[in-house]
């Protein structure tokens, strides 16, 4: 076989095993497919997600059901304002030996895992923050001046509570670019709250089953990189993510009016990596226009910011960028 048919096999093989750990995922975490693509793709793409919502929505029954389905070595932090950098890190501890000497034993934390759930990550002061972010961008932590590699894959799926704002501290852009994703989690529809109800308050629930080893992941992910993509989808992604910086010539009116800073260039690597993973969610072999404007939302909406006159007249980053991604595609069209 030649490499372009090894691929093509190898893709479909993925997609086969995919479709297995996206049912086992859903009959735990009910009605939100949308939710569940986004974060397959963060975990395709090598990545992070930071998911939105208020409490009692599953985000947590969701992490645990990932960690069992992609066969991943999970842990959770309740992130609060008294969180240190050692309780995520670890810390040296004196330890006394039967013969009465002593040394330093390093004593593992929480993040030394293989999928971190990030609970209400906004609690945490900017100093316990800033120990994350060295751990979610390097891969590895620093503790007593030693660096220590974390486990891999790694991957962080951090939750925030929208409404709930006193007592918090708001993650720094550079913070919030290491996310790949911003997942928006809503309320069911009424006939998936039914679905929610019947489902969870029997006396037996539907059990997770292991589709993927951590070392399939990985292998995964390197198959997503040799997923090809075309040029026109690589020039829509370079439009769409120039489209939203004010001061370049591609901005439009309505973007240098009301976007006070726009995406980097991780933006565009964000939608290179989540076009492949969502077509091979779909069964498809190569990502396509319609990719790129669907992975518009979560990839671009945490990394631009409203100014003040866009904020006070209610304008809405996620109806900005649908309307930029719309008038983009149509003007491709005309052309």
């Amino acid at each position: 076989m030649s490499d372009t048919e090894n691929l093509v096999a190898d893709i479909e093989a993925l997609e086969e095993k995919l479709a297995l750990a996206r049912s086992s995922i859903t009959k735990r975490f009910i009605g939100q497919e949308r939710v569940v693509d986004l974060t397959l793709a963060s975990l395709l793409c090598g990545s992070h997600a930071l998911l939105i919502g208020l409490p009692g929505l599953g985000k947590t029954r969701l992490v645990e059901t990932l960690s069992t389905v992609m066969g991943l070595h999970g842990n959770r932090i309740q992130f609060t304002p008294d969180l240190m950098p050692a309780d995520i890190l670890g810390s040296e501890v004196l330890e006394t030996a039967d013969d009465g000497s002593r040394a330093f034993k390093f004593i593992e934390g929480p993040i030394f895992c293989q999928l971190l759930m990030a609970d209400e990550i906004n609690r945490a002061s900017p100093r316990t923050q800033s120990a994350l972010l060295q751990a979610m961008q390097e891969k590895q932590v620093t503790v007593a001046g030693e660096n220590r590699k974390l486990d891999a894959p790694f991957h962080v799926l951090a939750t925030q509570n929208p409404i709930e704002q006193e007592g918090t501290y708001p993650l720094p852009e550079a913070q919030l670019d290491r996310f790949l994703v911003q997942i928006d989690v809503e309320y069911p529809d009424r006939d998936t709250e039914r679905d929610i109800l019947l489902a969870t308050t029997g006396v037996e629930e539907d059990a997770a089953h292991e589709v993927f080893t951590a070392q399939e992941l990985i292998d995964a992910q390197t198959l997503l990189r040799r997923m090809p993509v075309g040029d026109s989808v690589v020039e829509m992604i370079l439009d769409l993510v120039r489209a939203f910086r004010p001061d370049e010539p591609e901005a439009s009116d309505v973007v240098r009016e009301n976007v006070a800073w726009g995406p980097g260039p991780r933006a565009a690597q964000a939608l290179m990596m989540t076009v492949r993973a969502r077509a091979m969610l779909q069964g498809r072999l190569a990502p396509s226009a319609e990719d790129v404007i669907d992975m518009a939302r979560p990839v671009l909406t945490h990394r631009m910011a409203l100014n003040f006159a866009a904020r006070a007249r209610g304008m809405s980053l996620a109806r900005l960028i649908d309307e930029t991604a719309a008038d983009l595609t149509r003007a491709e069209a005309a052309a």
